[in-house]
């Protein structure tokens, strides 16, 4: 596709021509969080190295630069998981077209801007804008929302945490959050300006 950037692989396998429109990002909910479904996610993206996958972060999250048939990868994702959990999968377009879509405003020490990944497009959606808890202070504040992409901002304090799990209940589907931070940090790999597989 014209205006994509390419990377070329090592000529010892089958020339590779990476696209950011074919590449696959996963959001693993729940896990390195408070002890529960601990693992290490850069042994588990060599692991998968035949299909491309660049780990970011300890919150597991990964692009996959070569996915192939989805359901074969996402098998294999499974199948090397030390425990079971919801996994989210969204389209290296969908998310380099969030950047360009940008919601949020100007950026605040206090506020941590977020993006939550819906298992599902959202059917029944609550009025949006609006606030957790509804009156008073608020800790979490939902901006907007597009298919399965529900965008907000959280205040830096212990009570955020139980207030972003209720997001899953208003939107009648399970949700995985990451902060803007690290949407930004998934567009520049998926753009060829990050850190990239080993190997390629």
């Amino acid at each position: 596709m014209e205006g994509l950037p390419v990377i070329r692989g090592h000529e010892r396998k089958a020339t590779f021509v990476y696209n950011s429109a074919m590449a696959l990002v996963v959001f693993l909910r729940g896990v390195n969080v408070g002890g529960h479904r601990t693992f290490r996610p850069s042994i588990l993206a060599r692991e998968l190295s035949d299909y491309g996958v660049v780990n970011v972060g300890a919150a597991g999250t990964f692009v996959v630069q070569k996915p192939g048939p989805r359901a074969k990868f996402l098998a294999e994702l499974r199948r090397k998981l030390p425990f079971e959990t919801e996994v989210a999968l969204c389209d290296g377009r969908d998310l380099i077209r969030l950047e360009m879509e940008n919601p949020f405003g100007a950026s605040r020490p206090d506020i941590v801007r977020f993006v939550s990944i819906l298992s599902k497009a959202d059917r029944g959606l609550p009025s949006i804008p609006f606030t957790l808890p509804p009156r008073g202070k608020w800790f979490v504040r939902v901006i907007a929302s597009k298919d399965r992409f529900v965008f907000g901002e959280c205040r830096r304090h212990m009570k955020t945490i139980g207030y972003l799990g209720q997001i899953d209940k208003l939107f009648g589907v399970p949700a995985t959050t990451r902060n803007w931070n690290t949407i930004m940090a998934i567009v520049q790999i998926l753009k060829g300006q990050g850190k990239k597989a080993k190997g390629d």
